[in-house]
C-alpha cells in the first residue's frame, strides 16, 4: 500500500511540475539559438508575472544578457552579473565562457511589445500610453491577454481610448480573431486616423469579404482625411513663411512708403540683425552660459539698435544726396549692400555661422493631423507682435504723427515745421531696426552667412509692391498671401517655378493695379 502511494506522488509530480520549473523553462528558452523560440521566450516571460521579467527583458535590449556553459541566464551589469532568474549577485564569472543572447528584428519586435506590455500597468499615466502606443505598432496578438487586464482596469479616458486602438490592432493581426471582431477593429482604426492606421489597414491581406470592404472603405475615407489635413499643413506653411516675409519687408514698405527710396540694401540690415544674434550668443556661451535661454530676448532689442543705427549713418551719410534720383539710389544702395557683405566676410568669415536655438523654441506640436515647429510657431507670434508695435509707433506717437505727415505731403509738412530731413533719418533708422530683428528670427530657420539678406530682398520688394507701397495692411495681407501660394505651388512646380510663376502672376496684377491691392491716399497730393 505504501509501495502504492508513493508511485502515485512520483507520477503527479512528474506529470505537475511546481511553478519554479515552469519559470525556469520560460527563462530557458532565451538561451536557445533559435530566434522564434526567443520571441516566444520574451513574451512569455512578460505574461508570467515574474518579478524578474523586466529586468531580464531591459537585458535583452540593451544587449547585456548572457548565457552562461550550465545554461543559467546572467544581466551584466554596473557592479557585475546577477542570476536572470533569482536577481542574486554572482561572484567569479569567467566571461570568455560567456555567449551574448542573440537578437534580430523578430526578437526587437517581441521585447518592444513585451515591455509594452510590462508598462501598461506603470503608475504613470505617460508611461501607460507610451506602452500602448508600442503595442499597437507591434500588433503582436500575445499581449491580447494583458490589454484586456490593462483596459479593465485603467481609470484614465484617453489611456484607455490608446489601449482599444492597441486591442484593435492586435485582434487584427491574429489569425483566431472572429470577423465581428475584425469588423469592430477596423472601425476603431478608422476612428484613430493617421498615417499608422493607414499603413495596418493597408497591410491586411486574406480577410473576409465583409472585413475587405470595410478596410478599403477606411482607407478611402483616411486618404481624403490625410488630402485635407496635406492642405491645412500648406496653409500653415504659407503663413510661417508669410510671417518671415512680413518680418522682411515690414521696414521696407515704411523706408519706400514715407521716401520712396529703393534700397537694395535692406536686406544687408536682416543679415547684421543675424550676426548680432551670433554675436550675442557667443558672448553668452563664453561668460554667461545659465543666460542662453534669454539670449534672443537680449539679441531682439540689440539687433534693432545696432541695424537702427548703421540705417540711420547710411541715411546722412549717402542716401539724401539721392532724393529724386530713384536710379541712382538703386545703384548706390547695390553697391553699399557688396561693401557691407564683404565687410561682414572680412569679419566673421565666409562660412555659415551656427546660431544655437534655445529649448523652448526646439521640437514640434501635433494638432490633429498637423505638425508645427515650435520655432516657426514662434515667428508667427513675433511677426504679429512687430507688427502690432510698429502701427502703434506709427499711430500714436509724435514720430508716427509726423512720418504720416511726411508720407501724405512732404511739402505742407514742411511748412508746419516738421524737419523733413530728421524724419527721413529717423524712419530709414527705423525699418532697418525691423529688418534687424528680422535678422533675429530668420537666425532660427536660416543659415546665417554673409548672404543671407540677398535671398529675401526680392521677395520684400515682391511684398511690399504687392501689398501698397507705405501700407502696413498691405504688406501683412502680401505677405501671407505670397507665402500661401508659394507653398501651394512647390508640391506641383517646384521651388523655382514656383516662385517663377508667381512673379509671373504679380506682374499681371500689378499691371492692373500699379499701386498695389491697399495704395495709399494721400501721396496723390504732391502730384
Amino acid at each position: 500500500m505504501n509501495l502504492l502511494k508513493a508511485f502515485l506522488v512520483l507520477a503527479m509530480l512528474a506529470v505537475a511540475p511546481p511553478a519554479r520549473a515552469q519559470s525556469g523553462d520560460v527563462f530557458a528558452g532565451l538561451a536557445s539559438d533559435n530566434f522564434d523560440m526567443i520571441s516566444e521566450a520574451v513574451t512569455a516571460l512578460a505574461l508570467s508575472g515574474d518579478k524578474q521579467a523586466a529586468p531580464t527583458i531591459h537585458a535583452l535590449q540593451d544587449e547585456a544578457l548572457y548565457t552562461a556553459p550550465d545554461g543559467n541566464l546572467l544581466i551584466k551589469g554596473a557592479a557585475g552579473y546577477v542570476d536572470a532568474r533569482t536577481g542574486a549577485q554572482l561572484a567569479d564569472i569567467a566571461e570568455d565562457d560567456l555567449v551574448g543572447v542573440r537578437v534580430n528584428n523578430r526578437v526587437r519586435r517581441a521585447v518592444e511589445a513585451a515591455l509594452g506590455s510590462l508598462d501598461l500597468f506603470a503608475s504613470s499615466p505617460n508611461i501607460r500610453r507610451k506602452a500602448a502606443e508600442a503595442v499597437f505598432l507591434s500588433r503582436d496578438p500575445a499581449i491580447l491577454p494583458a490589454l484586456s487586464r490593462a483596459i479593465a482596469a485603467e481609470t484614465n479616458d484617453e489611456v484607455r481610448l490608446v489601449m482599444r486602438q492597441a486591442q484593435a490592432a492586435s485582434l487584427l493581426a491574429s489569425p483566431e480573431t472572429a470577423e465581428a471582431e475584425r469588423l469592430a477593429a477596423v472601425a476603431v482604426i478608422r476612428a484613430r486616423g493617421g498615417l499608422e492606421a493607414q499603413s495596418l489597414l493597408g497591410s491586411l491581406r486574406d480577410q473576409t469579404p465583409a472585413v475587405t470592404a470595410a478596410a478599403g472603405e477606411a482607407l478611402t475615407a483616411l486618404d481624403r482625411l490625410q488630402q485635407l489635413w496635406s492642405m491645412v499643413q500648406s496653409v500653415i506653411y504659407g503663413l510661417s513663411l508669410g510671417s518671415v516675409l512680413l518680418l522682411a519687408a515690414a521696414g521696407l514698405a515704411i523706408t519706400f512708403g514715407v521716401m520712396g527710396v529703393i534700397n537694395m540694401a535692406h536686406g544687408e540690415m536682416v543679415m547684421i540683425g543675424a550676426y548680432t544674434t551670433f554675436v550675442v550668443q557667443e558672448i553668452i556661451r563664453a561668460r554667461a552660459p545659465w543666460l542662453f535661454e534669454a539670449s534672443l530676448f537680449i539679441a531682439v532689442p540689440l539687433a534693432f539698435l545696432v541695424s537702427g543705427a548703421i540705417g540711420i549713418v547710411i541715411e546722412r551719410g549717402l542716401i539724401q544726396f539721392l532724393y529724386g534720383r530713384p536710379l541712382e539710389t538703386l545703384l548706390a544702395t547695390w553697391g553699399l549692400s557688396l561693401v557691407l557683405q564683404q565687410a561682414v566676410r572680412s569679419m566673421f568669415g565666409a562660412s555659415n555661422r551656427d546660431v544655437g536655438t534655445p529649448q523652448w523654441m526646439s521640437g514640434a506640436t501635433q494638432w490633429g493631423g498637423l505638425t508645427v515647429t515650435y520655432n516657426r510657431l514662434t515667428i508667427v507670434v513675433f511677426a504679429a507682435m512687430v507688427l502690432a508695435a510698429l502701427m502703434a509707433v506709427l499711430r500714436y506717437t509724435a514720430l508716427g504723427l509726423r512720418m504720416r505727415a511726411v508720407t501724405q505731403n512732404r511739402r505742407m509738412a514742411a511748412a508746419m515745421g516738421i524737419r523733413t530731413p530728421w524724419i527721413d533719418a529717423l524712419t530709414f533708422g527705423l525699418g532697418s531696426g525691423i529688418a534687424g530683428m528680422a535678422g533675429v528670427a530668420l537666425s532660427q530657420i536660416d543659415n546665417v552667412s554673409p548672404n543671407l539678406g540677398q535671398g529675401y530682398i526680392i521677395d520684400s520688394f515682391m511684398v511690399v509692391v504687392f501689398g501698397g507701397v507705405g501700407n502696413l495692411w498691405g504688406t501683412l495681407v502680401s505677405a501671407l498671401t505670397l507665402g500661401i501660394v508659394n507653398k501651394f505651388l512647390e508640391p506641383i512646380a517646384g521651388a523655382v517655378l514656383g516662385k517663377i510663376f508667381v512673379l509671373v502672376l504679380l506682374i499681371l496684377f500689378i499691371q492692373r493695379k500699379p499701386r498695389g491691392m491697399f495704395p495709399l491716399k494721400g501721396r496723390a497730393v504732391e502730384q
